[in-house]
């Protein structure tokens, strides 16, 4: 199960549109919850006038059975203090639809970096201690960066650390919820800021793919970013991120 966690700059959620568009998934049903905000539209992933119209809501489901992968896509934010019934509606739905493992997409506050997380990539990865035992050893071969845990109590106790994830939303609950329900669950973050958060989804969805090996990468040179990029379909939908432009009646 592949899915995004809502956070910072909703680069899981760009990253996911991409792996939906690019996949040609089959959305297969929807994730039924009181928890994220009410929302419906047009079909994001519309390739002609015939299907635009078809109805999507805050959770849907997507499946593509040749690569035994099933998405959810969250579209909206969550409502005040339904966090924790949110994480246990899905891992529950996990447990019973026997998902092998949970990859959950996510980002962090880039300017709450601390000195150690500003060195090297912005990329970071979490396993749970069960998936640790599986793909441990690929992430060491794959040179990835564990996420630092940082001091409790920075300049008091320097000793005691914990997993701090700033604007990364449900992430350190359902990582941590998962943990104790023995889940296999692996997150992959990016630190970033709000603005264009374009370019931070490639980004991610390229570092799940070195993993996953969704997409087929033909670029021998990752450090070229463009041309690994253009291997992503870029959904309809995300002509309208920004709106539209100012109304020339306007001037």
């Amino acid at each position: 199960l592949l899915q995004p966690a809502v956070s910072v700059g909703n680069v899981g959620q760009l990253a996911i549109d991409l792996v939906i568009s690019t996949l040609n998934m089959t959305k297969v049903g929807y994730f039924y919850t009181d928890c994220l905000v009410p929302m419906v539209g047009n079909n994001p992933y519309a390739t002609a006038e015939e299907n635009s119209m078809e109805l999507s809501i805050n959770a849907e489901v997507y499946s593509l059975p040749s690569k035994k992968l099933v998405v959810l896509q969250i579209r909206s934010p969550f409502i005040k203090n339904k966090y924790r019934p949110f994480c246990q509606a899905l891992l529950s739905w996990v447990e019973s639809s026997k998902c092998a493992r949970v990859v959950l997409l996510s980002s962090s506050h880039a300017y709450q970096r601390d000195d150690e997380q500003l060195l090297g990539t912005p990329l970071r990865y979490l396993l749970t201690p069960d998936l640790e035992k599986a793909v441990g050893g690929l992430m060491q071969e794959l040179n990835w960066k564990e996420m630092e845990k940082v001091a409790a109590y920075p300049g008091i106790n320097d000793k005691e650390k914990v997993l701090h994830i700033p604007g990364g939303g449900i992430t350190k609950r359902l990582f941590t919820e998962s943990c104790s329900k023995g889940i296999q669950m692996a997150v992959l973050l990016k630190f970033c800021s709000e603005g264009d958060n374009i370019p931070d989804a490639f980004i991610l969805v390229n570092y799940l793919n070195e993993w996953l090996q969704l997409i087929k990468n033909e670029v021998s040179d990752s450090n070229n970013s463009t041309d690994a990029s253009s291997q992503w379909k870029i959904p309809s939908s995300w002509r309208l991120l920004f709106g539209n432009g100012l109304p020339p009646a306007l001037f």
